[in-house]
């Protein structure tokens, strides 16, 4: 068909435009040229390209042969006979193969200059319009020629043999090509996707998306790189994605031809992108979940921690629900083996809603709201979850009606959460309409959850139950009720360290001494937990015990230092003994202390006769007085050594307290915080105490609140006593010689007090018991005999002498004369006892004061009871 003629499929318009469309073919890509001989051998044409080609204007070459042209001489000879031959030929040949001989020559300019390239010679014969002969010859550059053969090579590679597909778009946006490998993955042949569009592949929406890209190439020529598309291969259910790489072609002129297009499946890759994805998205959940999750020892906040890290980076809801038995102490929950016991909603979170939403298997649509105790029902997926100790994947809602509220769920994941092959509670993780649905990874990770989250639970739970028991140790080791004692008001405050803290071994206590004389103590014990708490018991105990001794506060705290030694002993090892060794331990071999139970501990006693307080100090905060009308003051009590460590002596100091002086003990947790320093805590303290005259209780809430007592890094002690002291009518105080008559004399001072005491009901045993006292004295002891009798809430008779030896309570025989006075003593009196003094001794015996109910015991009978 000529050129520029209309095809069948096009219209005239269409043909013209094709015609006056801008030049481009192949001679654009390849350099040729073409020269003609005459008969006798020599140019008789020659054109502007061979002028160009060749370097040879026209006016040097015409009239010459092709070999002086342009031919190096070591070759024209054989080219002159190569250009004679064909043009003595005889009749040329007819057919597609007609005449003609194609050579490679070097070719050189006519001034002679190196040889400047190769050229693909084709001589063919021809006849002019007379009949005679002649030739006509194309010349081509050789390199252009392996160009263009690599080119086509390249072209077939990428069209036949690339695993890469690869399609070129006109300028219309249909496929002008495409490659093998496209056909081999879409189907048909190659040539079948000529004609089609982005429509024919993909959805419509990644069609459009790839139209506008196409056309954007053609008009700025900026190609574009990476363009992720989606879509589906014939055949296939499982969607693919392509990675396209577009840019603009155009002809040596210019002109633009279309838009190739180079694509790769990129579907594995994407998946693999997405499992790694997934996996350090996963891997960085838990790395946070093991930083945030389990930070405090409370139920609840780690529940709430739980879902703080799950919700929305995991899913859209969550929920936490623990069995109600382990909330309230049990050590087994009722009902825990089917699944279906109480359990309480402890905590609740969502990323969609503001309001409560059902996610789980429940009894009822209606939401379980926080603190909400209830059932899951014995078939539901949740139960089995429990019963099980295995994830259930619960399909959409499972009865829930959340639509109302605008969220619809669309899968749930029940995770038990197990802590030590116990089974404490369910987790549900729920991911709403519109989010990827769970996975096995997925299944994986919540599992890993709940399994960080149960073991924090577990020993939260625990730590609670641990810090519940000690602390039921440590208050049923402090004085129950308010304390009582004679001549003072007593007021004492306890508080706890809160649960986030162990308890500790803070302690008070306030001991009822022989002569109406009270002993106040208060200590801490250093460590925390139930070991310390459990100490602190021993401690108190043996403070008691030394206390009703009767010895020294200097003593007493001698002998503590000695007890709290063997506390940290192993069994078998007295503390004693391991003091006596600790001078012969050298440095490196000395005994370490973490292994002994140190504490303070500040002992006071009180003689409400006196009004004088004997305080020794091991290692605690020092005592505050404030008197009536003068600040606060600090007792500058020598500080010991704390219990436990042994090696040094105690001092003890004596301060006269006037009435209404207030006394104040206390451990460091009132005034020491890790927000307030001592120094400001102790000024806080004083200040506090700045107006002693209200009463006792009150002053001890306005120090509560004054100072930071809130912060429950450690448990806090307060014990104050304001001075009241005995009145001189209730003590009767007497001297009498060692003689026989004092004796009797004794009796008559005794009956006389009594009397104007009007306690005419206790005279006689009070004679009875006073005659046994001052005659032991007598028999036993030595120098001047003072008798001292006291009257508070009950009566109280003290003898004195300078004898050192203790009296001994003794069984008599039925054979014996003597030896029964102390016995009648034990039986008459409400109690008795004796210690030392500086000087020697005192024996007392104390008796219960007549209320109007039963009358006191009689003399006569406890006579008789004992022959």
């Amino acid at each position: 068909m000529p050129a520029g003629a209309e095809t069948p499929d096009e219209t005239a318009a269409e043909a013209a435009g094709r015609l006056n469309s801008p030049p481009g073919s192949l001679y654009d890509y390849i350099r040729v040229a073409s020269f003609s001989l005459a008969a006798d051998g020599r140019i008789d044409q020659w054109s502007d390209r061979a002028a160009a080609l060749l370097g040879i204007p026209a006016e040097d070459a015409l009239g010459r042969s092709p070999v002086e042209a342009f031919l190096p001489a070591e070759l024209r000879d054989g080219a002159d006979r190569w250009f004679t031959e064909i043009l003595e030929a005889g009749e040329l040949p007819s057919g597609a193969d007609a005449g003609g001989r194609v050579g490679i020559v070097p070719y050189r300019s006519a001034q002679g200059t190196p040889a400047e390239g190769l050229a693909e010679l084709y001589v063919m014969p021809t006849r002019t319009e007379h009949g005679g002969r002649g030739a006509l010859c194309v010349v081509v550059d050789v390199r252009a020629l392996r160009h263009i053969e690599t080119d086509l090579a390249a072209s077939q590679a990428v069209f036949g043999q690339s695993p890469v597909g690869f399609l070129l778009f006109g300028t219309d946006l249909q496929i002008m090509r495409a490659n093998e490998r496209f056909a081999t993955i879409f189907g048909g042949t190659a040539d079948s996707h000529r004609g089609r569009s982005a429509e024919d592949y993909l959805p419509r929406a990644e069609a459009d998306r790839l139209n506008v890209a196409l056309r954007q190439v053609l008009q700025t020529g900026s190609p574009v790189t990476e363009m992720q598309l989606a879509g589906a291969i014939p055949g296939q259910r499982d969607g693919h994605r392509w990675s396209l790489n577009l840019y603009r072609l155009h002809n040596r002129t210019g002109h633009t031809i279309g838009v190739a297009a180079l694509g790769m499946d990129v579907t594995r890759r994407r998946n693999a992108e997405r499992e790694a994805a997934s996996a350090r998205r996963n891997l960085a959940l838990l790395n946070e979940a093991g930083a945030r999750i389990g930070n405090s020892l409370d139920l609840e906040t780690t529940a709430r921690e739980l879902l703080d890290v799950a919700v929305p980076r995991f899913c859209d809801l969550a929920s936490v629900d623990l069995y109600q038995g382990l909330l309230a102490g049990d050590e087994t929950p009722q009902g825990l083996a089917d699944g279906s016991a109480e359990l309480r909603r402890v905590a609740f979170s969502s990323a969609v809603s503001d309001a409560p939403v059902a996610i789980g298997g429940q009894d009822t649509s209606e939401p379980t709201a926080v603190g909400q105790v209830h059932r899951f029902p014995f078939t539901s997926p949740c139960a089995d979850a429990l019963r099980t100790a295995r994830p259930q994947l619960i399909p959409g809602g499972d009865g829930d009606s959340p639509r109302e509220l605008g969220v619809v769920v669309q899968s749930t994941l029940a995770v038990p959460m197990v802590a030590h092959d116990t089974v404490v509670g369910l987790v549900q993780f729920s991911r709403t309409k519109g989010s990827e649905p769970f996975g096995e990874r997925d299944i994986a990770l919540a599992v890993e959850l709940a399994a960080r989250a149960a073991v924090c639970i577990d020993n939260a739970r625990l730590y609670r139950r641990e810090h519940e028991r000690a602390l039921i140790l440590q208050r049923s080791l402090l004085p129950p009720g308010d304390p009582e004692a004679a001549g003072l008001d007593i007021a004492c405050r306890y508080l706890p360290g809160n649960t986030a803290t162990e308890v500790g071994g803070d302690w008070f206590d306030v001991i009822q001494l022989p002569g109406h004389r009270t002993a106040l103590v208060v200590g801490d014990v250093m460590g925390r937990g139930l070991r310390a708490a459990a100490a602190m018991g021993e401690l108190r105990t043996a403070v008691r015990t030394l206390a009703l001794l009767d010895l020294e506060p200097a003593e007493v705290l001698g002998a503590l230092d000695e007890i709290a030694q063997g506390l940290g002993a192993p069994a078998g090892t007295h503390g004693g003994a391991r003091s006596a060794s600790r001078g012969r331990q050298s440095a490196d071999e000395s005994s370490d202390l973490s292994e002994i139970y140190l504490a303070t501990c500040v002992y006071a006693v009180y003689d409400p006769v006196t009004r004088r307080c004997t305080i020794a100090n091991a290692g605690h905060l020092p005592p505050v007085v404030v008197e009536p009308g003068e600040p606060a003051l600090m007792l500058e009590v020598p500080s010991g050594m704390p219990l436990g460590v042994g090696g040094e002596p105690f001092e003890e100091i004596d301060v006269e307290l006037p009435d209404n002086a207030l006394l104040a003990l206390y451990t460091d947790g009132l005034v020491e915080s890790r927000d307030q320093p001592l120094d400001e805590g102790m000024d806080a303290f004083r200040a506090a105490l700045a107006d002693p005259g209200r009463r006792l209780e009150d002053v001890c809430d306005h120090v509560l609140s004054a100072l930071d007592t809130h912060h429950g890094e450690d448990d806090i002690a307060l014990l104050m006593a304001r001075v009241q002291g005995l009145p001189a009518e209730s003590v009767g105080d007497w001297k009498l010689p060692a003689e026989p008559q004092s004796v009797s004399r004794a009796r008559e001072l005794a009956r006389g007090q009594l009397v104007t005491w009007g306690l005419g009901e206790l005279v006689d045993t009070t004679e009875l018991l006073v005659s046994e006292l001052v005659t032991n004295a007598l028999r036993y002891g030595e120098g001047e005999i003072r008798i001292r009798l006291l009257l508070d809430s009950t009566l109280v008779c003290e003898v004195w002498d300078g004898g050192l030896v203790q009296p001994r309570r003794r069984r008599a025989r039925d054979t014996d004369e003597g030896g029964r006075g102390l016995q009648l003593v034990g039986l008459l009196s409400l109690g008795w006892g004796s210690r030392r003094t500086p000087h020697g001794k005192t024996v007392w015996f104390e008796l219960r004061l007549p209320n109007g109910g039963s009358p006191p015991a009689d003399p006569v009978e406890a006579l008789l009871s004992l022959y």
